[in-house]
Protein backbone atom coordinates (compact mmCIF):
# COMPACT_ATOMS: atom_id res chain seq x y z
CA UNK A 1 0.00 0.00 0.00
CA UNK A 2 1.96 3.15 -1.09
CA UNK A 3 1.67 6.37 1.16
CA UNK A 4 1.86 9.90 0.46
CA UNK A 5 1.35 13.36 2.56
CA UNK A 6 -1.03 15.04 0.17
CA UNK A 7 -3.30 13.78 -2.83
CA UNK A 8 -5.00 16.06 -5.18
CA UNK A 9 -7.27 14.70 -7.24
CA UNK A 10 -8.47 16.30 -10.35
CA UNK A 11 -5.45 17.67 -12.93
CA UNK A 12 -7.77 20.88 -14.34
CA UNK A 13 -6.53 24.22 -13.62
CA UNK A 14 -7.32 24.32 -10.00
CA UNK A 15 -6.36 20.98 -8.84
CA UNK A 16 -2.62 21.78 -10.86
CA UNK A 17 -2.62 25.36 -8.90
CA UNK A 18 -3.63 23.74 -5.34
CA UNK A 19 -0.99 20.94 -6.14
CA UNK A 20 1.97 24.16 -7.01
CA UNK A 21 0.52 25.90 -4.10
CA UNK A 22 1.36 22.74 -1.92
CA UNK A 23 4.52 21.45 -3.56
CA UNK A 24 5.83 24.95 -3.53
CA UNK A 25 5.74 24.75 0.33
CA UNK A 26 7.22 21.64 0.69
CA UNK A 27 4.76 18.92 0.98
CA UNK A 28 4.61 15.83 -0.71
CA UNK A 29 1.82 15.88 -3.26
CA UNK A 30 0.52 13.25 -5.87
CA UNK A 31 -1.95 14.29 -8.25
CA UNK A 32 -4.47 12.16 -8.97
CA UNK A 33 -6.42 12.44 -12.94
CA UNK A 34 -8.95 10.45 -14.92
CA UNK A 35 -8.60 11.42 -17.82
CA UNK A 36 -4.83 10.90 -20.23
CA UNK A 37 -4.11 14.44 -20.10
CA UNK A 38 -4.25 17.79 -18.06
CA UNK A 39 -7.08 19.83 -18.30
CA UNK A 40 -9.64 16.99 -19.93
CA UNK A 41 -12.75 18.91 -19.44
CA UNK A 42 -13.84 22.11 -17.91
CA UNK A 43 -10.74 23.99 -18.11
CA UNK A 44 -10.52 22.97 -21.56
CA UNK A 45 -13.72 24.25 -22.77
CA UNK A 46 -14.24 27.17 -21.56
CA UNK A 47 -13.95 30.89 -22.97
CA UNK A 48 -9.99 31.40 -22.32
CA UNK A 49 -11.30 34.87 -20.43
CA UNK A 50 -8.79 36.74 -18.15
CA UNK A 51 -11.85 37.84 -16.29
CA UNK A 52 -12.34 41.78 -14.63
CA UNK A 53 -14.53 40.73 -11.18
CA UNK A 54 -17.42 42.94 -12.82
CA UNK A 55 -20.42 40.28 -12.39
CA UNK A 56 -20.32 39.34 -8.84
CA UNK A 57 -21.68 39.93 -5.44
CA UNK A 58 -19.88 42.21 -3.06
CA UNK A 59 -17.44 39.97 -0.94
CA UNK A 60 -18.68 36.84 -2.59
CA UNK A 61 -15.92 34.36 -2.85
CA UNK A 62 -15.87 34.83 -6.92
CA UNK A 63 -15.86 38.21 -6.50
CA UNK A 64 -12.50 38.14 -4.25
CA UNK A 65 -10.92 35.91 -5.80
CA UNK A 66 -11.23 36.98 -9.50
CA UNK A 67 -10.17 40.81 -8.45
CA UNK A 68 -7.41 39.29 -7.31
CA UNK A 69 -6.77 36.93 -9.39
CA UNK A 70 -6.84 38.76 -12.49
CA UNK A 71 -3.73 40.99 -11.51
CA UNK A 72 -1.49 38.22 -10.01
CA UNK A 73 -2.46 36.20 -13.30
CA UNK A 74 -1.52 38.69 -16.11
CA UNK A 75 2.26 38.66 -13.64
CA UNK A 76 2.43 35.17 -13.70
CA UNK A 77 1.95 35.05 -17.35
CA UNK A 78 4.40 37.40 -17.77
CA UNK A 79 6.66 35.83 -15.56
CA UNK A 80 6.27 32.21 -16.75
CA UNK A 81 5.90 33.42 -20.65
CA UNK A 82 2.41 32.18 -20.61
CA UNK A 83 0.69 33.51 -23.80
CA UNK A 84 -2.27 35.86 -23.18
CA UNK A 85 -3.45 39.66 -24.24
CA UNK A 86 -5.05 42.76 -22.67
CA UNK A 87 -7.48 43.33 -24.76
CA UNK A 88 -10.51 44.74 -23.11
CA UNK A 89 -14.29 44.12 -23.54
CA UNK A 90 -17.59 45.60 -23.86
CA UNK A 91 -20.49 44.64 -22.35
CA UNK A 92 -23.35 46.19 -24.79
CA UNK A 93 -27.02 47.40 -24.37
CA UNK A 94 -28.54 47.08 -27.12
CA UNK A 95 -31.45 48.80 -26.10
CA UNK A 96 -32.99 50.91 -24.11
CA UNK A 97 -34.42 48.56 -21.53
CA UNK A 98 -30.85 46.58 -21.18
CA UNK A 99 -29.40 49.72 -19.77
CA UNK A 100 -30.68 48.65 -16.46
CA UNK A 101 -28.86 45.58 -16.74
CA UNK A 102 -25.95 46.88 -17.78
CA UNK A 103 -25.72 49.55 -14.41
CA UNK A 104 -26.44 46.79 -12.65
CA UNK A 105 -22.96 45.13 -13.67
CA UNK A 106 -21.28 48.65 -13.18
CA UNK A 107 -22.62 48.81 -9.50
CA UNK A 108 -21.87 45.30 -8.76
CA UNK A 109 -17.90 46.28 -10.37
CA UNK A 110 -17.19 49.33 -7.98
CA UNK A 111 -18.59 47.41 -5.28
CA UNK A 112 -15.81 45.51 -6.12
CA UNK A 113 -13.05 47.38 -6.04
CA UNK A 114 -13.48 47.39 -10.26
CA UNK A 115 -12.81 51.24 -10.96
CA UNK A 116 -11.00 51.06 -14.49
CA UNK A 117 -14.31 50.85 -16.55
CA UNK A 118 -15.52 53.64 -18.70
CA UNK A 119 -19.34 54.21 -20.28
CA UNK A 120 -19.45 54.79 -23.72
CA UNK A 121 -21.82 55.91 -25.84
CA UNK A 122 -23.51 54.30 -29.04
CA UNK A 123 -21.34 56.23 -31.48
CA UNK A 124 -17.89 56.17 -29.38
CA UNK A 125 -18.39 52.63 -28.76
CA UNK A 126 -18.69 52.39 -32.63
CA UNK A 127 -15.47 54.42 -33.09
CA UNK A 128 -13.63 51.43 -31.12
CA UNK A 129 -15.37 48.76 -33.11
CA UNK A 130 -17.28 49.74 -36.05
CA UNK A 131 -19.77 47.02 -36.66
CA UNK A 132 -21.06 46.69 -33.18
CA UNK A 133 -25.03 47.76 -32.80
CA UNK A 134 -25.78 49.32 -29.11
CA UNK A 135 -27.27 52.37 -27.56
CA UNK A 136 -24.65 52.32 -24.81
CA UNK A 137 -21.45 50.06 -23.46
CA UNK A 138 -19.20 49.63 -20.55
CA UNK A 139 -15.62 49.19 -21.34
CA UNK A 140 -13.70 46.68 -19.19
CA UNK A 141 -10.03 47.73 -20.20
CA UNK A 142 -8.68 44.24 -17.53
CA UNK A 143 -10.39 41.96 -19.63
CA UNK A 144 -7.79 39.59 -21.78
CA UNK A 145 -7.44 36.33 -22.93
CA UNK A 146 -4.74 33.75 -22.11
CA UNK A 147 -3.68 30.09 -23.81
CA UNK A 148 -5.57 28.14 -20.97
CA UNK A 149 -3.52 24.53 -21.77
CA UNK A 150 -0.35 27.29 -21.72
CA UNK A 151 -1.35 28.52 -18.02
CA UNK A 152 -1.85 24.63 -16.73
CA UNK A 153 1.29 23.36 -18.18
CA UNK A 154 2.83 26.26 -16.72
CA UNK A 155 1.71 25.14 -13.03
CA UNK A 156 2.03 21.36 -14.15
CA UNK A 157 6.37 22.38 -14.17
CA UNK A 158 6.34 24.51 -11.16
CA UNK A 159 4.50 21.83 -9.35
CA UNK A 160 6.46 18.75 -10.73
CA UNK A 161 10.05 20.90 -10.10
CA UNK A 162 8.70 21.03 -6.57
CA UNK A 163 8.94 17.17 -6.09
CA UNK A 164 4.75 16.19 -7.17
CA UNK A 165 3.96 13.65 -9.41
CA UNK A 166 0.44 13.52 -11.09
CA UNK A 167 -0.65 9.78 -12.12
CA UNK A 168 -2.82 9.64 -15.00
CA UNK A 169 -5.65 7.41 -16.08
CA UNK A 170 -5.94 7.00 -12.23
CA UNK A 171 -9.74 7.47 -10.96
CA UNK A 172 -10.82 7.29 -7.45
CA UNK A 173 -12.94 4.40 -7.03
CA UNK A 174 -13.86 4.99 -3.48
CA UNK A 175 -12.32 5.77 -0.17
CA UNK A 176 -12.44 6.48 3.41
CA UNK A 177 -11.52 8.44 6.27
CA UNK A 178 -9.07 7.30 8.72
CA UNK A 179 -7.99 8.42 12.35
CA UNK A 180 -4.44 9.17 10.13
CA UNK A 181 -5.69 10.79 7.12
CA UNK A 182 -7.62 8.94 4.26
CA UNK A 183 -7.48 5.78 2.33
CA UNK A 184 -8.14 5.96 -1.47
CA UNK A 185 -8.98 2.96 -3.80
CA UNK A 186 -7.53 4.24 -7.53
CA UNK A 187 -7.94 2.61 -10.58
CA UNK A 188 -5.74 2.12 -13.55
CA UNK A 189 -5.97 1.83 -16.76
CA UNK A 190 -7.46 -1.15 -18.78
CA UNK A 191 -7.44 -3.90 -16.63
CA UNK A 192 -4.98 -2.95 -14.01
CA UNK A 193 -6.12 -3.87 -10.68
CA UNK A 194 -7.04 -1.02 -8.35
CA UNK A 195 -4.36 0.47 -5.79
CA UNK A 196 -5.27 1.56 -2.54
CA UNK A 197 -3.27 4.82 -1.77
CA UNK A 198 -2.98 6.43 1.90
CA UNK A 199 -2.75 10.53 2.85
CA UNK A 200 -2.75 12.85 5.25
CA UNK A 201 -3.65 15.10 3.47
CA UNK A 202 -6.44 15.26 0.32
CA UNK A 203 -7.66 17.79 -1.88
CA UNK A 204 -10.61 17.37 -3.71
CA UNK A 205 -10.46 19.55 -7.17
CA UNK A 206 -12.51 17.18 -9.40
CA UNK A 207 -14.54 19.74 -10.81
CA UNK A 208 -17.82 18.31 -12.50
CA UNK A 209 -17.46 15.33 -9.90
CA UNK A 210 -16.65 16.75 -7.05
CA UNK A 211 -19.83 16.55 -5.12
CA UNK A 212 -19.79 12.72 -6.20
CA UNK A 213 -16.05 12.30 -4.99
CA UNK A 214 -17.30 13.31 -1.86
CA UNK A 215 -20.36 10.85 -1.59
CA UNK A 216 -17.81 8.00 -2.76
CA UNK A 217 -15.59 8.53 0.23
CA UNK A 218 -17.28 6.75 3.59
CA UNK A 219 -17.30 9.19 6.39
CA UNK A 220 -17.50 12.67 4.63
CA UNK A 221 -20.90 14.12 6.42
CA UNK A 222 -23.61 13.75 3.52
CA UNK A 223 -25.16 16.89 4.58
CA UNK A 224 -22.17 18.69 3.42
CA UNK A 225 -22.14 17.66 -0.14
CA UNK A 226 -23.32 19.47 -2.25
CA UNK A 227 -26.11 18.70 -5.43
CA UNK A 228 -24.26 19.01 -8.42
CA UNK A 229 -26.21 20.47 -11.55
CA UNK A 230 -24.72 19.88 -15.15
CA UNK A 231 -24.89 22.96 -17.33
CA UNK A 232 -24.01 22.84 -20.94
CA UNK A 233 -22.43 25.96 -22.88
CA UNK A 234 -22.17 25.41 -26.33
CA UNK A 235 -19.83 27.31 -28.75
CA UNK A 236 -20.00 28.37 -32.39
CA UNK A 237 -16.94 29.58 -34.11
CA UNK A 238 -16.77 32.45 -37.07
CA UNK A 239 -15.36 31.36 -40.18
CA UNK A 240 -13.55 34.13 -42.12
CA UNK A 241 -12.04 37.11 -40.42
CA UNK A 242 -13.83 39.00 -37.03
CA UNK A 243 -14.81 42.44 -37.31
CA UNK A 244 -13.90 42.71 -33.47
CA UNK A 245 -10.43 43.39 -31.82
CA UNK A 246 -12.10 43.07 -28.16
CA UNK A 247 -14.61 40.96 -26.14
CA UNK A 248 -18.31 41.90 -26.72
CA UNK A 249 -20.58 40.53 -24.23
CA UNK A 250 -24.41 41.05 -23.68
CA UNK A 251 -26.05 41.52 -21.09
CA UNK A 252 -26.28 38.32 -19.09
CA UNK A 253 -28.69 35.60 -18.96
CA UNK A 254 -29.88 33.23 -16.71
CA UNK A 255 -27.35 31.13 -15.69
CA UNK A 256 -24.38 32.15 -17.82
CA UNK A 257 -22.89 35.82 -19.72
CA UNK A 258 -24.80 35.36 -22.40
CA UNK A 259 -23.55 34.81 -25.92
CA UNK A 260 -20.47 36.63 -26.28
CA UNK A 261 -17.89 37.10 -28.90
CA UNK A 262 -14.85 35.93 -27.62
CA UNK A 263 -11.08 35.76 -29.42
CA UNK A 264 -8.37 33.55 -29.37
CA UNK A 265 -4.63 34.42 -29.17
CA UNK A 266 -4.49 33.99 -33.66
CA UNK A 267 -8.00 36.47 -33.58
CA UNK A 268 -10.43 33.86 -34.49
CA UNK A 269 -13.38 34.74 -33.28
CA UNK A 270 -15.94 32.24 -31.46
CA UNK A 271 -19.46 32.69 -29.69
CA UNK A 272 -20.80 31.16 -26.63
CA UNK A 273 -21.20 29.56 -24.07
CA UNK A 274 -25.24 29.16 -24.34
CA UNK A 275 -27.44 27.66 -21.16
CA UNK A 276 -28.57 24.36 -21.53
CA UNK A 277 -29.13 22.67 -18.20
CA UNK A 278 -28.42 18.62 -18.79
CA UNK A 279 -28.67 15.12 -16.56
CA UNK A 280 -25.40 13.81 -17.21
CA UNK A 281 -22.05 14.79 -18.51
CA UNK A 282 -22.32 15.08 -22.41
CA UNK A 283 -20.24 17.16 -24.67
CA UNK A 284 -22.23 16.79 -28.30
CA UNK A 285 -23.00 20.39 -29.87
CA UNK A 286 -26.19 20.38 -31.40
CA UNK A 287 -25.95 22.33 -34.98
CA UNK A 288 -29.51 23.03 -34.20
CA UNK A 289 -28.51 25.52 -31.59
CA UNK A 290 -27.09 27.87 -34.32
CA UNK A 291 -30.23 29.21 -34.96
CA UNK A 292 -30.56 30.60 -31.57
CA UNK A 293 -27.13 32.35 -31.67
CA UNK A 294 -27.72 34.00 -34.94
CA UNK A 295 -30.39 35.66 -33.08
CA UNK A 296 -28.54 36.45 -30.27
CA UNK A 297 -25.51 37.80 -32.12
CA UNK A 298 -27.23 39.98 -34.19
CA UNK A 299 -28.32 41.93 -31.76
CA UNK A 300 -24.95 43.35 -31.43
CA UNK A 301 -23.66 42.69 -34.78
CA UNK A 302 -26.79 42.88 -37.58
CA UNK A 303 -23.83 42.21 -40.30
CA UNK A 304 -23.16 38.93 -39.33
CA UNK A 305 -23.86 36.92 -42.43
CA UNK A 306 -25.98 33.36 -43.00
CA UNK A 307 -23.77 30.43 -42.85
CA UNK A 308 -20.43 31.80 -41.12
CA UNK A 309 -21.28 29.91 -37.91
CA UNK A 310 -19.72 26.68 -37.47
CA UNK A 311 -20.21 23.86 -34.42
CA UNK A 312 -17.53 24.22 -31.91
CA UNK A 313 -16.87 22.66 -28.42
CA UNK A 314 -19.42 22.48 -26.13
CA UNK A 315 -18.01 23.06 -21.65
CA UNK A 316 -20.21 22.12 -18.74
CA UNK A 317 -20.31 24.53 -15.87
CA UNK A 318 -20.11 22.45 -12.37
CA UNK A 319 -23.03 24.36 -10.69
CA UNK A 320 -24.06 23.81 -7.40
CA UNK A 321 -27.09 25.69 -7.60
CA UNK A 322 -29.99 24.56 -9.94
CA UNK A 323 -31.49 26.07 -13.03
CA UNK A 324 -34.14 28.67 -10.95
CA UNK A 325 -31.87 29.12 -8.15
CA UNK A 326 -29.37 32.28 -7.62
CA UNK A 327 -26.07 31.35 -8.77
CA UNK A 328 -24.48 29.89 -5.90
CA UNK A 329 -20.72 31.23 -4.87
CA UNK A 330 -17.46 28.92 -5.17
CA UNK A 331 -17.23 27.33 -1.92
CA UNK A 332 -13.83 25.84 -0.22
CA UNK A 333 -14.68 23.92 2.33
CA UNK A 334 -12.39 22.53 4.70
CA UNK A 335 -12.20 20.94 8.08
CA UNK A 336 -14.05 23.89 9.83
CA UNK A 337 -16.76 23.26 8.15
CA UNK A 338 -17.10 19.09 8.06
CA UNK A 339 -15.08 18.57 10.72
CA UNK A 340 -12.53 16.10 9.17
CA UNK A 341 -8.62 17.51 9.27
CA UNK A 342 -7.10 17.68 6.21
CA UNK A 343 -9.60 17.43 4.02
CA UNK A 344 -10.53 20.29 1.70
CA UNK A 345 -13.62 19.85 -1.20
CA UNK A 346 -13.62 22.36 -3.76
CA UNK A 347 -17.27 22.66 -5.13
CA UNK A 348 -19.35 24.72 -7.80
CA UNK A 349 -15.46 26.22 -9.04
CA UNK A 350 -17.51 27.64 -12.49
CA UNK A 351 -16.30 30.91 -14.04
CA UNK A 352 -14.25 32.86 -13.16
CA UNK A 353 -12.32 29.63 -11.84
CA UNK A 354 -9.35 29.88 -14.53
CA UNK A 355 -9.13 34.02 -13.53
CA UNK A 356 -9.09 33.09 -9.67
CA UNK A 357 -7.06 30.13 -9.72
CA UNK A 358 -4.23 31.25 -8.07
CA UNK A 359 -6.19 33.35 -5.07
CA UNK A 360 -8.12 29.82 -4.81
CA UNK A 361 -4.87 27.21 -4.36
CA UNK A 362 -3.78 29.78 -1.70
CA UNK A 363 -7.62 29.19 0.10
CA UNK A 364 -6.88 25.76 -0.01
CA UNK A 365 -3.44 26.03 1.85
CA UNK A 366 -5.54 28.17 4.39
CA UNK A 367 -8.16 26.16 4.97
CA UNK A 368 -5.99 23.35 5.68
CA UNK A 369 -4.23 25.10 8.42
CA UNK A 370 -7.35 26.72 9.75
Amino acid sequence: MDEVEAVVVGAGVIGLAAARALALRGHEVIVLERAYTIGFETSSRNSEVIHGGLYYPQGSLKALTCVEGRERLYGYCRDHHVPHARLGKLIVATSEDELPGVEKIAAAALANGVTNLEWLSASAARRLEPELCCVAALLSPATGIIDSHALMLAYQGEAEAAGAMIAFRAPVLSGRVRADGFELVVGGPGEDSPATIRCRTLINAAGLYAPALARAIAGIPPETIPTAYFCRGAYFTLSGRTPFRRLIYPVPVAGGLGVHVTLDLAGQARFGPDVEWIGAVDYAVDARRGDAFYAAVRRYWPGLRDGALQPGYAGIRPKISGPHEPAADFVVQGPAAHGIPGLVNLYGIESPGLTASLPLADRVVAALAA
